[in-house]
């Protein structure tokens, strides 16, 4: 009876082509983040565990943004929501995405220093599931500004350019 080893393994063919050419000698690099992650802590008051946003790659401070957050198994929540299937809390997804919005006023000269709350939820909706692996796409660009102290953004997730999550979220300056 002979033996036959199964590794080493072909690598599996993709379903759908990377989503950017790799790299040649005619093509140039990926631009660098617009805000890593020292950056976008000097701007934000959160840390672990509800730092959620890895890197900027796009910022018009007072128009829009998008960051990434990349989803890895050994963040806390995953120990608890689910150990058999983890899955990325809404909750969570939804923060992350305020965060993003927060990076918009937050570099706005003429605002007021203060720290920016949730003031409102609407028209949230989740799409699918965000999973361990997963990198988050969120984009978010400001809807409304008053008094300087009352903001709205819209904001959507996406996963591998499919829909996540998305509605629009209001925040005030607390005193």
């Amino acid at each position: 009876m002979g033996f036959t080893p199964i590794w080493p393994r072909p690598l599996p063919t993709p379903l759908t082509p990377p989503a950017e050419p790799p790299l040649t000698q005619d093509s140039t690099a990926p631009a660098e983040p617009m805000l890593n992650s020292e950056q976008i802590m000097g701007l934000l008051p959160h840390r672990y565990p509800f730092a959620l946003v890895d890197r900027v790659l796009e910022h018009e401070p007072g128009i829009r943004a998008v960051a990434i957050k990349n989803i890895t198994l050994n963040e806390p929540q995953f120990q608890g929501h689910f150990p058999e299937r983890p899955l990325m809390p809404g909750v969570l997804i939804v923060e992350a995405m305020a965060q993003v919005g927060g990076l918009i006023v937050k570099q706005m000269p003429d605002l007021p220093k203060g720290l920016f709350v949730f003031a409102g939820i609407d028209g949230v909706r989740f799409r699918r599931p965000v999973v361990p692996g997963d990198q988050l796409r969120i984009s978010c660009e400001l809807v409304s500004l008053k008094r300087k102290r009352f903001g709205k953004v819209k904001a959507e997730a996406t996963v591998d350019g499919q829909l996540v999550c998305s509605g629009d979220l209001m925040f005030s300056m607390m005193d």
